[in-house]
């Protein structure tokens, strides 16, 4: 029940690789049910098959109903449903309804809603987790009680020094993440209505003994972004920041409704949250940065559609609506690096000249946005290598077989460190990430600059980057 190709291919003492060549695997999502060919390392078939647990039809299975699905159409999942049924039937691929989507797992709910591309449809999907359908709306429209010129409580923080940090799991190497030249750790916090800030406390002063400042991210999911919640989430924001926490980010990739409800997606929405959230925290802490909610970057929408919005015009609209007045610092992504952070073209996937490919257009196209009225607040920058495992999972395998080599994240998050050092654009840059050790179909270990094998090329690399 628990089995995965990387699980058989160890069993058997043979590679991923010649596991999925033998049986024409197109990815590395099996099913229980399925009869597997074990090849030796080489690709030669020397012992017979395997197969799994008996359990639910394989895709494919002859007793599966035909969906009659078409290009361009939208689906609503029903029980049953896998992403390789829904793909035969629709004549597309597994890969293709992943990018259309958004989706970072072969993982999908009854109800949830699946956009149907063609087989060779390219676009420019979310880097984010799936995201049902919904009817979104963004406008410019000033939120409640927001005037062109708001009254602040406090003024922002004065610090423009660039500074480096790392999101972590277990936070079980300090002293690594100094000796690299950060000084700052970011951990990701979700609320619900109730929660009380003292809850957090542990890691804010588990931080504070290890000589780092703090960013803590603060999301609460789709039914809690609703605006009678706001006032509840700003109270609890600036309880935090009464804990001498030192940054607080304000939500995440609200564009897509898998963080922000569906149906109600608008960046006048969020900058009133931002504004509530903002005015909070200072009344608490003048001293805490605030720091908006990095959007989710994607230009496959076209601007809004049922499921979301491409983070280019929600941060237009944003701006728009006055969010500028309520931030020290402005979030941003980027995770879906495949070349050098100096390239600017070049990238080998669908829509390779979109901002999003490139490290420098995409910080570009957010400074101009704002017209470079604050700084950057990186609060996720990775480059995924799946070297080690000799495979990238499908969802995330943009060049294979997987995507970059260790070698390569080294290097290219150190020249990304040393040119957003120089260039004065970025206040705040946070690695995703130094320890994290899952490997599933989001697969976070890739991205930690902390190898499998405990060795850290990232931490040398930026060592280096940053001077020391």
């Amino acid at each position: 029940l628990n089995d995965t190709v990387y699980r058989i291919a160890l069993k058997f003492g043979t590679t991923v690789n010649a596991i999925a060549s033998a049986n024409r695997l197109t990815n590395f999502r099996i099913f229980v049910g399925q009869t597997l060919i074990i090849p030796d390392a080489s690709g030669n078939i020397t012992s017979p098959a395997a197969t799994a647990l008996p359990a639910t039809p394989a895709p494919g299975d002859s007793n599966v109903p035909a969906l009659n699905l078409t290009a361009g159409s939208t689906y609503t999942v029903r029980a049953g449903d896998t992403l390789f049924r829904i793909a035969i039937n629709a004549g597309t691929t597994v890969s293709a309804l992943m990018t259309a989507n958004g989706l970072r797992s072969f993982t999908i709910f009854v109800g949830q809603k699946l956009i149907i591309p063609g087989a060779s449809e390219t676009t420019t999907a979310p880097t984010a987790t799936p995201t049902p359908a919904g009817t979104v709306t963004v406008t410019a429209t000033p939120p409640p009680g927001a005037t062109s010129t708001p009254t602040r409580v406090a003024t922002t923080t004065s610090s423009t020094t660039f500074e480096l940090g790392g999101q972590v799991a277990g936070f079980g190497f300090p002293d690594l993440m100094k000796q690299t030249g950060m000084t700052w750790v970011k951990r990701q916090v979700t609320w619900s209505p109730g929660d009380s800030a003292s809850g957090q406390s542990g890691i804010i002063s588990d931080a504070k003994s290890k000589g780092f400042k703090i960013l803590l991210s603060v999301k609460g999911g789709p039914d809690n972004s609703t605006s009678d919640k706001f006032s509840a989430f700003a109270s609890y924001l600036g309880d935090l920041a009464a804990l001498n926490t030192d940054a607080i980010e304000v939500w995440n990739e609200m564009n897509l409704d898998r963080e922000w409800k569906s149906g109600q997606i608008s960046a006048s929405s969020y900058t009133s949250m931002l504004q509530q959230s903002y005015n909070a925290i200072k009344a608490k802490n003048p001293n805490t940065m605030v720091i908006s909610g990095a959007l989710s970057p994607t230009g496959y929408f076209g601007g809004c559609s049922g499921i979301g919005c491409d983070d280019k015009p929600y941060l237009e609209s944003m701006v728009a609506a006055g969010a500028l007045n309520y931030m020290d610092c402005l979030g941003i992504h980027y995770n879906e690096g495949l070349l050098s952070p100096y390239a600017t073209s070049g990238d080998p996937r669908g829509n390779p000249n979109h901002y999003t490919r490139y490290y420098q257009t995409m910080v570009d196209t957010y400074y101009n946005a704002i017209g470079g009225a604050k700084k950057l607040c990186f609060t996720e920058l990775g480059y995924l290598s799946g070297q080690e495992w000799g495979y990238v999972p499908a969802g995330f395998l943009w060049k294979p077989p997987y995507n970059l080599t260790v070698a390569e994240q080294a290097q290219f998050m150190a020249d990304a460190v040393k040119i957003s050092k120089a260039q004065g654009k970025t206040r705040l840059f946070i690695i995703f990430n130094v320890d994290f050790t899952v490997w599933t179909d989001d697969p976070q270990a890739g991205y930690a600059i902390l190898r499998p094998n405990n060795t850290c090329p990232t931490c040398d690399s930026v060592k280096t980057a940053m001077g020391n």
